[in-house]
């Protein structure tokens, strides 16, 4: 069975109508029709008609744009189809994967997309490496400040209120100046330990 999927933008005031005479025209059965944006993840005519594949049906589109916006999600797609044993065919590209051309040309694009996402975590990893490098500071900027750090140390060693008002008073949470006393009483145990092994 050929299954169609015809999708056109929310709002963009298109027409579904060519795309319906031409996945027609290809000789699908059934057509299932969206209005969504292609980037898109809850379109539920595209799942609907995922979840309907059977093996060795074809799942047709006029163009691959209809399916997805990016490589990634065309990747993601196809696999789901794959694995349902069926076929896919964009008309406009001419792109069959019930022919060997048209299954080595996916592997192509997969073998593209797996490139761009090593490329990506190299980049990120040597950003991350020359950042940590330059001393630059790697995540979320810290809720308090060296001094503010300080100034709750010096609070509940003295006793002023219990852990609660403290973090209210910083606005920040009871963990937060949790963490903050571990850290100093770590630091302090670590200090003590070197003046005794000298």
């Amino acid at each position: 069975m050929q299954i169609g999927y015809a999708r056109i933008s929310r709002g963009d005031h298109q027409d579904l109508s060519p795309q319906i005479a031409t996945l027609r025209a290809a000789g699908c059965d059934i057509i299932h029709q969206e209005e969504a944006s292609g980037g898109d993840r809850n379109r539920p005519r595209l799942a609907m008609a995922l979840a309907s594949l059977q093996p060795n049906d074809v799942m047709v589109v006029w163009k691959l744009d209809r399916l997805a916006r990016s490589l990634r999600d065309l990747l993601f797609i196809l696999e789901c189809i794959e694995q349902a044993g069926a076929g896919f065919r964009s008309v406009t590209e001419a792109i069959d994967t019930t022919t060997a051309p048209g299954r080595l040309m996916m592997q192509m694009l997969g073998a593209f997309a797996e490139f761009e996402r090593e490329m990506i975590r190299e980049r990120t990893l040597h950003g991350l490496a020359n950042a940590r490098k330059a001393g630059r500071h790697i995540g979320r900027k810290p809720k308090l400040k060296p001094a503010q750090r300080a100034e709750i140390i010096r609070m509940v060693e003295a006793g002023r209120g219990p852990l609660a008002h403290v973090a209210s008073l910083f606005d920040v949470s009871i963990a937060t100046v949790k963490r903050v006393l571990q850290a100093h009483r770590a630091q302090a145990a670590t200090v003590d330990h070197h003046r005794t092994q000298a």
